[in-house]
């Protein structure tokens, strides 16, 4: 198999969404997706129902996207979201580290490497996924922790002044280190899985990396980052125009008035208005607008949402029968998992555009092309390999041995 011919610079972040339209890659980030947004739906729901609130007022104020941060509820609570948050974001990192490990295997031209092989991957390597990004954060309360103890001895009358005074220098290099880690803290976030999925690093090689990559690469960092969003943001775009006039196609077709007609507007406008509520996104559009941050973007998005919805999503019925009741709730999983495979192309994108650029990062300032490495996974098939082959020559001897052996007692 040959590794896949790259330019190591930026023309080969244009290849992302092509890479990461594939099923395997998208499917993993839908798991993960499904298992995070389950943790947090069920937290919240939890959260609300020890503020004093019913699971059915929870439901018909909050539907399937319930958020108690910013109500009135007490801490613990508030805490269970905060934890939804967390479980949803691990899950996340996991599958980045999976995907960046299908992208790094496909680059060094192995189209055969299976999702479950990348999650037997993340289950043998997620400590450094994990804590590479704890450790930055404990090394930053390190340093903030220490400045709040110099500043004490700062209070200690008439000696404490010359304490600030005298090792001032010191206390301005440590501060410029310390938001000096700061950045590398995110830059950790965005390059731990596909430090540890091409590299193989553990958490202090993933840190040391984070760092390197910091101070060597800023610009590039950056750079990068402007061209990968936007083609994230418009191939995401172009999947979901194709998804939607999909679903235009089916309602057409199955709701002709010879066909299924009214029943399939009362199942799929229900399911739809569900897992789309228009209201909550009308709201959210006019606080973006009201904000003034991305007024252009809310500007469009005020102009286009209703003909969205009247395009694309029947009207939302009155009442169902009970069987329609049942099949809206199938098509309202499905209308779900669908909104989720969005977001999964999305960070499927985002995988494969970090994968690329660390792989360019490593060539550039290493001179070092980690597609023409051994992994762990072709190490441990040659060792197999050895094996299998000095069992054999054991046996073959074993069997030459015995052969003499009659032959001297033939003789």
């Amino acid at each position: 198999m040959e590794p896949m011919k790259l330019h190591f610079d930026v023309r080969d972040i244009f290849r992302a969404p092509r890479l990461a339209l594939s099923g395997k890659k998208i499917w993993i980030f839908l798991v993960a997706n499904l298992i995070g947004y389950g943790a947090y739906f069920i937290l919240n729901y939890i959260a609300f129902a020890l503020a004093g609130q019913s699971f059915s007022e929870t439901w018909a104020a909050q539907g399937l996207y319930p958020c108690i941060y910013g109500t009135d509820a007490p801490w613990y609570a508030c805490a269970l979201f905060w934890v939804g948050v967390v479980d949803w974001l691990i899950a996340i990192s996991f599958a980045c580290t999976a995907v960046s490990r299908v992208t790094y295997k496909q680059l060094k031209g192995d189209d055969f490497y299976s999702s479950g092989d990348a999650w037997k991957f993340v289950k043998k390597h997620w400590h450094p996924v994990v804590f590479t990004s704890v450790s930055m954060a404990l090394i930053l309360v390190f340093f903030i922790g220490m400045a709040a103890v110099f500043a004490l001895f700062g209070k200690i009358p008439f000696v404490g002044e010359f304490l600030f005074a005298l090792p001032y220098l010191l206390y301005l290099f440590g501060a410029v280190f310390t938001v000096y880690t700061s950045v590398v803290f995110l830059v950790s976030l965005i390059y731990t899985p596909a430090i540890v999925s091409t590299i193989e690093e553990d958490t202090m090689g993933a840190v040391f990396n984070s760092y390197s990559i910091t101070w060597s690469q800023p610009w590039r960092v950056v750079a990068y980052h402007l061209i990968l969003l936007p083609l994230a943001v418009v191939a995401t775009g172009i999947f979901k125009l194709a998804a939607f006039y999909g679903l235009k196609l089916i309602n057409v077709v199955f709701g002709h008035e010879w066909l299924m007609g009214q029943k399939l507007t009362n199942i799929v406008g229900s399911a739809a208005h569900t897992v789309w509520p228009q209201d909550l996104f009308n709201a959210i559009v006019a606080a973006c607008s009201t904000s003034g941050s991305c007024c252009a973007g809310c500007t469009i998005g005020s102009g286009t949402l209703n003909d969205f919805y009247t395009c694309f999503i029947p009207n939302a019925p009155a009442s169902l029968s009970g069987t329609e009741c049942a099949a809206a709730v199938v098509v309202g999983f499905f209308f779900l998992a669908l909104t989720l495979t969005f977001f999964s192309y999305f960070l499927s994108i985002i995988s494969v555009g970090e994968t690329l650029m660390l792989t360019i990062f490593r060539k550039k300032s290493d001179d070092d092309n980690i597609l023409e490495r051994k992994d762990e996974e072709e190490l441990e098939a040659e060792d197999d390999d050895d094996d299998e082959l000095d069992f054999e020559d054991d046996t073959d001897d074993e069997d030459d041995e015995s052969s003499d052996d009659e032959q001297s007692s033939d003789e």
